[in-house]
């Protein structure tokens, strides 16, 4: 019986697999087809050859390279800046007593059903009174500041299975809290942070809507994925182009540190994970 939900499992999941695969394989090969092949659709084999014009279309008619570039400043700092002080704000509101503690806990989480809508309008007046519009720092600061919150609330929900034993042994041996945070729980709490970056990173990096309002000459790769694609003519193969160059990177992230989400995941021996 056991044997049998596994094949049956086994069967759903490749099933699934190759529905998520079907459109990957469409992209590609619009991409290193001619258009006038895949007028009628990329699976159409009336015609079938190989060319990289698109490929070298796009790189001669964009910068794409000033936009891969713009693309890593924006999501490395935005992904660094909460993987840093999220930690930090979890241990304190778990661990440590302080004055109004409760109440500020829940003002950062209400802040996390706040939709980025609400604060486009706020922030492009002041960012244009303070000099800031065409500026990185005006897309970097709201896309870790709307995180923060989440990110928060993830570290600290991790905490509440951590070992207090351990927090009270460093404390009976003189550790004060800093010396915790840093010895103790930011070494046994890599799950939730790369959680925190792998989340954060995808975000920004294919966040669309604060790169158009903001930014004007230091355009991020999905902002020219948007351009790329003509107006009248649907310049599939160029888009297709784009599209993949796009996801190449946070691909790669995920596929290269996705264990953080279950590795140790369930670990609570108060060792470096």
């Amino acid at each position: 019986m056991i044997g049998g939900n596994s094949r049956w499992a086994t069967i759903v999941v490749g099933l699934v697999a190759v529905v998520w695969l079907v459109p990957i394989a469409g992209i590609v090969l619009t991409s290193i087809r001619p258009i006038t092949e895949t007028t009628l659709g990329w699976w159409s084999t009336a015609e079938f050859s190989l060319t990289l014009d698109a490929w070298v279309g796009v790189w001669d008619q964009y910068p794409l390279a000033k936009a891969f570039w713009v693309s890593v400043k924006l999501a490395v700092l935005s992904t660094l800046i909460p993987m840093l002080f999220a930690p930090a704000a979890a241990y304190a509101f778990h661990f440590l007593k302080f004055p109004l503690r409760r109440f500020l806990l829940i003002l950062i989480i209400n802040s996390f059903v706040l939709p980025n809508q609400i604060v486009v309008i706020p922030l492009f007046r002041l960012w244009r009174e303070v000099g800031l519009i065409d500026n990185i720092w005006s897309v970097i600061i709201p896309f870790a500041g709307l995180s923060f919150a989440w990110a928060v609330f993830l570290v600290k929900n991790y905490l509440e299975d951590f070992p207090f034993e351990l927090i009270e042994s460093a404390q009976v041996d003189g550790c004060g809290p800093v010396g915790r945070f840093f010895y103790i729980v930011l070494p046994n709490s890599l799950t939730p942070i790369a959680a925190v970056g792998i989340l954060q990173f995808l975000w920004t990096w294919n966040g669309l809507l604060l790169p158009v309002l903001y930014l004007r000459n230091e355009l991020p790769l999905t902002v020219l994925l948007a351009r790329i694609q003509g107006t009248y003519d649907l310049n599939w193969d160029q888009v297709s182009v784009a599209a993949i160059i796009t996801t190449i990177v946070p691909l790669t992230i995920f596929i290269v540190f996705q264990r953080y989400f279950t590795a140790g995941a369930h670990t609570r021996t108060g060792t470096k994970e």
